[in-house]
């Protein structure tokens, strides 16, 4: 009798749980399609959910979650930045920007007050060691506040020699912040920034998570890369803090691309960084010394354009598809990761179909084995349009680069894949200006004397197994 009362509640327990499981995910699903996403993502999570009992929950919780109606500052504090940043630059008009790229201008100018910085200079690094030597030039010449932002920030040789300069540089009286992505930095021992704290220096994560508490802030993370020093000089591109960009991994360099930024745009890496520095310590840093008034360093039009998981729209995303839409004579892409969403994937077709020279360079080795397997399930798509792909053979290719007509520039953090278009905060900069244009198809090209062009005809005939495992990753792509 014992024995069957034990049985009996076993089964209502079991019960019990199935119909609050059953429940929760109906919940969710209602969730998920109330909120109008892409449908293929919808569908996606869906069978997710329905198809994977538990699993599915967890996986929604911790990666699911839709942010677009949310905001990391409000309305007021962003225009209140943005009127110290307005005061110090010219007028739109004064500033004669192309016209072939007015609308590009004033599309990321009305998604986000993004304004047209004029009178800039830039210096391109293709290595760590020439980047690394640079910012450490630059940190030494000091004298008010260095402002540092990494997704990875490691406790490794040159993450120890940076740490050990910048707690120098607050002992001898300067603000110094650093704001790290608490996951890209995951693997970096606490103890390594404690020290910097210990020091004087405000160092803090962004996005904090705290386990077990584990929520879907995992999913959504700060990839940006920028570095403002006194007002006045400035870095971004795609290089993190690690040894890897020196000595490189994999078997193999890293090759990425990071520039140093001088003159008028540095106000618009500050207005990033004070943004996700407020977000992260509710600080607000407006003080007329974080934007001094700055005389022209070089010829460079520019914008610095940020996006992020936050927000109606996706800034750096509709801004490429403009950029690429259009392309008269070729565009010249480098990108790490492959797994564009439609509307790119659609843009580059076009383009390549309506005549126009288009070629992608991505890693032959990549340092994830499941993207990497995603990104070839796009290959054969760009080929049947005659977009020329290219395998760079020569270490692991980490840049982010496009250049488009000998005009346009666009470089930073963001990836050519979903997870930076609509999951990450992101900062790129969109530089109209042909000798710069020039400078980065040169980099393009050098590279190409490093890379393999994909033969459609030997593409076409790799095993089916390998053509399955491809179409198989890709169905997860709308999770990225």
């Amino acid at each position: 009798m014992k024995h069957l009362m034990e049985l009996f509640s076993a089964n209502n327990f079991i019960l019990v749980f199935q119909l609050l499981y059953v429940l929760t995910a109906i919940g969710v699903v209602i969730v998920v399609i109330s909120e109008n996403r892409n449908p293929l993502k919808t569908i996606a999570w869906v069978l997710v959910l329905l198809l994977l009992p538990l699993v599915g929950l967890i996986f929604y919780y911790f990666f699911g979650e839709d942010h677009r109606k949310k905001r990391l500052i409000s309305r007021k504090m962003h225009k209140k930045i943005n009127r110290k940043t307005l005061e110090r630059i010219e007028l739109l008009e004064t500033l004669n920007p192309p016209a072939e790229y007015k609308g590009l201008i004033n599309l990321l100018n009305k998604l986000k007050d993004t304004p047209l910085y004029g009178g800039n200079k830039i210096t391109f690094y293709t290595n760590g060691t020439d980047k690394f030597n640079a910012l450490i030039e630059e940190i030494k010449k000091a004298t008010k506040y260095i402002h540092l932002q990494y997704y990875i920030f490691m406790d490794d040789a040159i993450g120890t020699k940076i740490k050990d300069l910048l707690i120098e540089k607050a002992k001898e009286g300067l603000e110094v912040r650093v704001l790290y992505d608490d996951v890209g930095s995951w693997t970096a021992k606490r103890k390594f920034y404690k020290e910097m704290a210990e020091a004087g220096i405000q160092v803090t994560p962004f996005l904090k998570v705290a386990f077990p508490l584990l929520t879907s802030r995992v999913n959504y993370r700060n990839h940006r890369k920028v570095v403002v020093i006194d007002g006045e000089v400035g870095f971004m591109g795609g290089m993190n803090i690690a040894d890897r960009y020196i000595n490189g991994a994999n078997g193999g360099v890293w090759r990425d691309s990071h520039f140093k930024l001088e003159g008028k745009a540095v106000h618009g890496l500050q207005t990033s960084f004070i943004i996700d520095w407020y977000a992260s310590r509710s600080e607000f840093l407006v003080a007329n010394k974080y934007f001094p008034t700055l005389a022209a360093a070089g010829d460079n039009l520019m914008q610095i354009a940020t996006s992020g998981p936050v927000g109606e729209f996706k800034e750096i995303h509709q801004g490429i598809f403009q950029a690429i839409t259009n392309a008269k004579e070729y565009v010249y892409i480098q990108t790490p990761y492959l797994i564009p969403t439609d509307a790119i994937m659609l843009a580059i077709q076009t383009a390549a179909m309506s005549g126009v020279d288009v070629r992608i360079m991505i890693p032959k080795k990549s340092d994830t084995t499941f993207v990497s397997i995603a990104s070839q399930s796009f290959i054969k798509d760009f080929l049947d349009t005659k977009v020329q792909i290219y395998f760079f053979t020569g270490g692991f290719i980490h840049s982010k680069l496009i250049v488009i007509d000998d005009a346009l520039t666009i470089t930073g953090s963001a990836n050519m894949d979903v997870r930076s278009f609509e999951h990450n905060f992101e900062i790129d900069a969109f530089i109209y200006n042909n000798e710069t244009a020039l400078t980065a198809k040169n980099i393009f090209f050098d590279d190409m004397e490093s890379s393999e062009l994909v033969d459609p005809e030997i593409w076409e005939k790799r095993s089916r197994v390998r053509r399955f495992f491809e179409s198989i990753f890709r169905l997860f792509t709308p999770l990225l």
